[in-house]
Order: structure tokens, then sequence, then C-alpha cells
């Protein structure tokens, strides 16, 4: 049996949580996959340039230029204070790192609209289906006749929820951005 079919059989037979995580994880294994090379360099960049060893190593590059080229080490300077080349290095670095900073946040933000996205289908899924459990239930009550199939916030709960509507509310009752 392939490893495929193996994990395909395991997972039908897990609990939802974990067939749930399996179809995130793939999910997002494929989006990843999906980057192209110049996505895939800058995001290493990017994480690269927030870790720490990152930090350690600019300030030990900044002391030991800065120290090579103070008059008095008896080392001949290269970039005589005020650091020119220094500067212009460093400037040339902060745009670049800047650069694929923006180009991670641009990919980092697509991928959060999507999965808002996802997240809206399954919550207008799980709504509608419910509401038709809420309709089931109270038909089932009326049917034994029992006093709550008749309760009036139940059957304002069993009906379909539209979205336009409830749009409608929130834009009318949320504070305005000014």
């Amino acid at each position: 049996m392939t490893e495929d079919r193996l994990l395909a059989r395991t997972m039908q037979n897990a609990s939802p949580t974990l067939r749930n995580i399996a179809a995130i994880c793939e999910l997002e294994k494929k989006s990843l996959a999906r980057r192209s090379l110049s996505a895939r360099i800058g995001d290493s960049i990017a994480t690269h340039a927030g870790r720490m060893w990152f930090i350690i190593v600019h300030a030990v590059w900044f002391a030991v230029w800065i120290g090579i080229n103070m008059r008095g080490t008896g080392i001949a300077a290269f970039d005589p204070f005020p650091f020119p080349f220094l500067t212009m290095v460093v400037s040339l670095e902060s745009i670049f790192l800047s650069l694929f900073i923006l180009m991670s946040q641009n990919r980092s933000g697509l991928q959060a609209d999507q999965r808002n996205h996802l997240d809206l289908q399954i919550n207008l899924l799980s709504e509608d289906e419910n509401t038709k459990m809420l309709q089931m239930l109270q038909a089932l009550c009326e049917y034994h006749k029992l006093k709550i199939g008749s309760d009036p916030e139940i059957k304002a709960m069993a009906r379909r929820t539209e979205v336009k509507e409830v749009l409608t509310e929130l834009e009318h009752n949320l504070p305005s951005q000014v």
C-alpha cells in the first residue's frame, strides 16, 4: 500500500480535528510550494533579517568597521570618519531589506485574505446547517406539541440569516471612521 493511501485511510479514521489539521497543513504546504523563486528568496531574507544573530552580526560588523577606520589604530583607514562608504552600504542594505520585507508582507497579506475568505465560506455553511437543524428540531417540538416549539426566540433563530441584512445593519450601527 502506498504512503498516500495509508495516510488517506488513517485520515478517514481520524477525528474531525485531525482531519481538519491535515487539510489545513496540506493547503499551507501547497501555498508555500507555489511561491516563485523571488518570493522564496524574499521570504528567506525577511525571515533571517528578523533574527537576533542578524543584529549581532551587524553590531560586530559596525564595530570592526569603525574601529579599523578610526585614527590611532595603526591600520590604514579606507573609510575615514564620518564613514561615507559605510553610510552608503548601510543605506543600500536598508533599502533592499525594506523591499524584501514588503514583498514578504504582501504575500502574507494575500494568504491572509484567502484564509479569511475560506473562514467566511465555512461560517456561512455552518450558519445554513445550524438553521436547518433548528428548523428540524422546531418541527419535532411542534409535532410533539412541546411548548418550546412555539418559542418566538427559537422561531427567529430558525429563520435563514441573510448576509446582506447583516452587512446593512453593521454599516448603519458601526461607528464611522473619520
